[in-house]
């Protein structure tokens, strides 16, 4: 059960991170990049976008 939960929370996360991707202001080859890295590597590539990774627009 706690498997199911802790996939679904991971899920949600990159969604919210690819998201946040797309919406940012970086190049189209950085936001391919970090996308690809969030894809491939879920957990690991959330952990790194989360700290390094472009910023979305602000208002």
């Amino acid at each position: 059960m706690l498997e199911g939960i802790g996939g679904l929370v991971v899920l949600i996360l990159d969604i919210w991170a690819l998201v946040a991707i797309i919406n940012s202001r970086a190049s189209t080859g950085a936001k391919v990049l970090w996308a690809l890295l969030v894809l491939i590597l879920p957990v690991i590539g959330f952990i790194i976008w989360f700290f390094a990774g472009p910023r979305g627009q602000t208002a």
